[in-house]
């Protein structure tokens, strides 16, 4: 069981994503809207996975991966996103461990999980 925060400002997003975590038998640590407020809690709560959106208000999540792999080299960050190929390139550079594009599928997302979980 991971300890996951997850970091999107639509909050359908977020309730769908606890669900999916839940379901799989991970525990949701905490929740965020904006870049700025991920990466503070990821420095609060430590978690294991942290899904993170991209376009939000007040700090984007390139950013904010950005950021929490520099506080946390090892940090597990999967970018959630219906931005396509060319953020992609990007998330990777910056070390995010994976990347879903929205919308996706429960098969996909949990590879993602499991995929993410294994890098040490």
């Amino acid at each position: 069981m991971a300890k996951v925060l997850i970091v999107d400002d639509a909050r359908v997003m977020r309730n769908i994503l606890r669900v999916m975590f839940e379901k799989a038998g991970h525990e949701i640590v905490g929740d965020a809207t904006s870049g700025v407020e991920a990466v503070q809690k990821y420095s609060e709560l430590h978690p294991d996975l942290v899904t993170m959106d991209i376009q939000m208000k007040n700090g984007d999540g390139m950013t904010a991966l950005e950021q929490i792999r520099r506080l946390d080299p090892e940090a597990r960050v999967i970018v959630v996103s219906a931005l396509h190929a060319d953020k992609r390139t990007q998330a990777r550079d910056l070390g995010a461990a994976g990347f879903l594009d929205k919308p996706f599928r429960t098969d996909e997302f949990l590879q993602q999980i499991q995929t993410a979980l294994a890098q040490s």
